[in-house]
């Protein structure tokens, strides 16, 4: 993908638009000026997730060294990510949301995070704004004790990531949690030093080979995201290998 020297102005949104490609990211030499984030001290770590496969895309090497350092971890898919394909000739909504659930629970497996409590909150997809405060209702006492919440960035231009993320906050905000935010598709349509983004919130989580590779094979599991459904373009992946770059860096992002 070279967004840089296509014309964007015709897609409906940034997200549907091309998108910079990840080896202008490896270029950036802003990567130098990040802080690194130091995990938290033991204990319960809840990561929020609009949808299944978001928690491991944005914090997969995260969890697998919190999971490695003895942290207890939750969870939480705000929805069942039924709606990737809606489109789909090859899979309904609820045969989506099953598999999608399979699917985040083995990459946890494969981060070494098989102990991880799910909650799956069950709130459509793409309508998470619609019941952003009932999500709110649902996460003050999941947040309660945590040493750390995590949850998408309120400006990654999703409205589902944004949804659950301002509602994390306010969870967190009224459950006194530490709160931090990851975005996933920050990578595909901001570019190295944009004003969009508070680089000045940005720390970094290096992640050790090992953790990396982990990383890499969980990212694996995401089969009905990562490889196409059928032939027809509505059941094209969702996330193609140029997108799935981003998310295979030897570190991870947190705004705090």
């Amino acid at each position: 993908m070279n967004a840089r020297t296509e014309d964007t102005s015709s897609y409906a949104d940034a997200i549907q638009a091309p998108g910079t490609d990840e080896s202008v990211w490896e270029q950036w030499p802003g990567w130098s000026d990040l802080r690194e984030f130091p995990l938290p001290p033991r204990g319960r770590v809840v990561v929020v997730a609009a949808h299944p496969d978001d928690e491991v895309l944005g914090l997969g090497g995260t969890l697998a060294r919190l999971a490695a350092a003895g942290h207890a971890l939750t969870v939480v898919s705000v929805t069942d990510g039924e709606g990737s394909h809606p489109g789909s000739r090859v899979l309904r909504p609820h045969e989506l949301a099953r598999i999608r659930a399979e699917e985040s629970r083995t990459a946890l497996e494969r981060l070494g995070a098989g102990d991880t409590e799910i909650v799956r909150l069950h709130v459509p997809d793409s309508g998470v704004h619609r019941h952003e405060d009932a999500v709110r209702r649902a996460l003050v006492p999941l947040f309660w004790g945590a040493v750390m919440v995590a949850a998408p960035w309120t400006a990654d231009v999703h409205s589902d990531h944004e949804a659950a993320g301002r509602a994390a906050r306010a969870a967190a905000c009224e459950s006194d949690a530490p709160f931090v935010e990851y975005p996933v598709w920050m990578w595909h349509w901001a570019r190295p030093g944009d004003p969009r983004v508070p680089w000045d919130r940005a720390a970094r989580l290096t992640l050790p080979a090992e953790i990396h590779d982990r990383k890499r094979y969980a990212v694996e599991a995401f089969a009905s995201q990562i490889r196409p459904l059928g032939p027809g373009a509505e059941d094209a992946a969702v996330l193609p290998p140029g997108e799935l770059a981003h998310h295979l860096r030897p570190h991870e992002v947190v705004f705090l």
